[in-house]
């Protein structure tokens, strides 16, 4: 899966603290998250996507739309 987290976090200049904390979890983990380490959970998934305001299909790479879903 090629996530998009790490691109959007930075386009919206913030840190991996700051979306570990919207996300309730360990900075750490969310660190692991970006480098594919460990798999997100969907439901991590659908919240950033609801943050970024973008679409899930665009956060995990299905498409290049960021509104549209597939």
């Amino acid at each position: 899966m090629n996530l998009r987290i790490k691109d959007l976090r930075e386009d919206n200049d913030l840190t991996q603290k700051q979306i570990a904390e919207i996300l309730l979890c360990d900075q750490s983990l969310y660190s692991k998250y970006e480098r594919k380490e460990r798999e997100i959970p969907l439901a991590l998934i659908i919240k950033l996507a609801d943050y970024y305001n973008v679409s899930v299909d665009y956060l995990v790479g299905r498409t290049s739309n960021p509104n549209i879903n597939i």
